[in-house]
């Protein structure tokens, strides 16, 4: 997410981190998800704290 903006970063997928770490087998995608969704999630937090 670094060098995007709030809006670009909202829009990252588990299939975009999962290209970004080189693929990932389909047993450890969940890994993926969990980091889209920390990600979003802390997105989330920071334009809550910015109001």
């Amino acid at each position: 997410a670094m060098g995007k903006t709030i809006k670009e970063a909202k829009q990252i997928s588990l299939k975009d981190v999962a290209g970004e770490l080189g693929g990932l087998p389909p047993i450890k995608m969940h890994c993926s998800n969990m980091a889209a969704d920390a990600l979003h999630k802390a997105i989330e937090d920071y334009l809550q704290k910015s109001k």
